[in-house]
Order: C-alpha cells, then structure tokens, then sequence
C-alpha cells in the first residue's frame, strides 16, 4: 500500500505483462516467510524449476504476491495477494487478501471459510466463518474480469441464458472474486482466456471448502495444480448451489 499510495513504475515482463516494486516486495516478504516450512513455492515472480524437479514434490505452496498488477497500475483498488497450499496436485488451503480492504478470506476443505480484518487476523474470536450458499441469486449472477467478452465461451453464455433467463454481472480484477462467490454474491466465475494456476489456486480451495469447485471446460474435471504447464485450462468456478444442480 506504501507502493500504491506513491508514484508507480510498471516495469514490463519479457512475456509483456507489468510488474511493479510492490510485486517484488510482497514475492520477497511471502517467501521469505513460507521458506521456514521447507516446503516448495511456485510464484509468479519465483524462476521456475523444470518439471522434472516439480514432478517429484507432494506439496508445495502457489502464491501470486499481487494479483491484479494492472488493476493495480490503474488505482482501481481491485488487486489481492494470493496463497495456496497444494498437495499431491488439489489446493487444501487457500488465503486471499485484499489490501485495500484490509480484509482476509481464507480456508480449505477440513478446515472452514473464514473472512476477517486485518488488526484482527491473529484473533479467531473475531473471525467469521462463511457457509457455502444453498440457493442460486435471482438472476443467475457471474462474476468476470472488468474486460470480459463472452468469446469463446458465448455458447455456454447462451445456455446459461436460455435456461436462467437474463444474467447479472459483477465485475471486478484480480481474485477478489473469489470474495463474491464465497459471500453468495455471485454463482458462477466463467473464465475462457488465459490465467496461471497462482491466480485461482487459493480461491479453489476455498470453493472446495464451502462445496463449490473450479472445473475445466474441456472435461467438467476439477482443475489440478503443479502441473507440466502452469497456465490453467479454460474453467467454470461454481458456487456450492450451482454445482448441486
């Protein structure tokens, strides 16, 4: 936020995305701290190993140290810091933070969902925990990136229409949302253009967690992580009550 709040530099990537001083700072922070686990990290601003190293890991942490670094560029507020631990390929926990809201959803699948402040996230008292959603919101209501366009995925669009009616969107950058779903603010997250497994990997196993799941389109599969190629394949994120139908 101390980046935010100044002058930003983008600094572009040779695959030209940005990165920026706040990326850096968070990436050395985090690992710093998950190091002490001696357990493997996959980041976005980490080099990565070959897959013939990551092939023999049974677990391994996912971390995007700022998701959203566009978003982030453009003051919008609408970025968070991502972080999952995965085994043996699925996400058991997933922490999410947005720094502007001062606001941590985390959890996984044995464990709950839980949203708290930051001045409070060293106090479960004041913690409070999410349950998954049962009932679908009138409209049927999908949360997408700010520059979505149905492309590819418009046939799915059009099923999702003649079957529900006229849909709701929210939209908004980065994982914040995640937030949306787990809130029951949002049943669907269809997502057809490119995304790396440390954009979603936090926000699956949250999903999990609260019965929900992230599948790929091609095989209604849920989606593994720490595979061959870190980009994700097209997906559909379901809340608990979408996935139940």
């Amino acid at each position: 936020m101390e980046v935010y709040k100044d002058h930003i530099e983008a600094i572009i990537k040779d695959d030209g995305s940005p990165v920026t001083k706040a990326d850096f700072n968070a990436s050395e922070i985090i690992n710093r701290h998950l190091s002490k686990s001696n357990i493997p990290i996959i980041g976005e601003e980490l080099t990565e190993e070959t897959f013939d190293i990551r092939s023999q890991w049974t677990e391994n942490w996912c971390v995007d140290p700022l998701d959203g670094t566009r978003m982030f560029l453009k003051r919008n507020d609408e970025f968070s810091v991502n972080i999952a631990h995965i085994k043996n390929k699925k996400p058991v926990f997933g922490l999410i933070a947005s720094p502007v809201n001062e606001e941590i959803l985390f959890g996984g699948p044995g464990i709950g969902v839980f949203i708290t402040s930051f001045k409070d996230y060293n106090n479960p008292s004041n913690w409070r925990e999410i349950e998954g959603v049962h009932f679908l919101n009138n409209p049927l209501t999908l949360t997408c990136s700010r520059s979505y366009q149905h492309g590819s995925g418009f046939n799915y669009i059009q099923i999702l229409e003649k079957q529900f009616g006229e849909l709701e969107y929210l939209r908004m950058g980065s994982a914040l949302k995640f937030f949306e779903l787990a809130k029951g603010n949002a049943d669907l997250y269809p997502r057809f253009a490119p995304t790396m497994e440390w954009d979603i990997a936090s926000g699956h196993a949250i999903l999990k967690a609260l019965g929900g799941d992230i599948v790929s389109v091609s095989n209604n599969k849920s989606l593994e992580y720490n595979k061959k190629s870190l980009f994700n394949e097209p997906f559909i994120a379901k809340s608990r009550a979408f996935l139940k139908i």
